[in-house]
């Protein structure tokens, strides 16, 4: 089994590149796809968050509200810790049985973004990294998002920069451009890490 970490700054087009490796044989375990999955209503996760930031982080019906949970956190780093204090144990035990129940041959791309915050390069065998500029991060986020310009940079703020990233990084796919230039880089990796896993 090949582990690789992806990641990449929000807004870098870090779903498209896993969505492509997901299309060529990878067994994708998605990060942001487990956290929303571990604090769905009744689980211990949720129970967990409402009680450290109260019942109005809830909507009507009882489910998490993302936007506000995000306006209490992003702008707060110790609230922003005391959040992933409760989330990343219960995403990292989900993504451990993913990748157990993958098989001995597979390329499992763990899509992790915040891989360099949080000092995880060293659990995988190679780190990818998609990159953008700051301007594509922001215009894209404003413009596919609808955030505005003040909310992308909090968020661009709150994660670690680019120039931290390409520095854990084993390959690096450029994702300034437009969508069409991305799908050649991504089967170019997608080769190198087929080769690493067969190696």
């Amino acid at each position: 089994m090949l582990k690789v970490g992806l990641t990449g700054g929000i807004g870098a087009g870090k779903s498209e590149v896993s969505r492509l490796l997901s299309s060529y044989g990878a067994v994708v375990v998605d990060a942001d796809k487990i956290a929303r999955e571990v604090v769905e209503p009744g689980t211990p996760g949720l129970a967990a968050v409402v009680e450290a930031f109260g019942p109005e982080v809830l909507t009507a019906g009882g489910a998490l509200d993302r936007p506000k949970l995000g306006s209490i956190v992003f702008s707060d780093p110790e609230r922003l810790a005391t959040l992933n204090a409760i989330v990343h144990p219960l995403v990292g035990a989900r993504s451990a049985e993913l990748e157990a129940a993958a098989g001995p041959d597979a390329v499992v791309v763990h899509d992790v973004p915040l891989l360099t915050e949080n000092g995880l390069a060293p659990l995988y065998d190679v780190v990818v990294v998609v990159d953008a500029s700051p301007e594509t991060q922001l215009d894209r986020l404003q413009r596919l998002r609808g955030m505005t310009e003040d909310e992308a940079r909090a968020r661009m703020a709150a994660q670690a920069t680019r120039e931290q990233r390409r520095a854990v990084a084993d390959l690096v796919v450029d994702n300034d451009g437009p969508l069409e230039a991305l799908e050649p880089q991504v089967r170019e990796v997608w080769a190198r890490l087929a080769g690493h896993a067969a190696a």
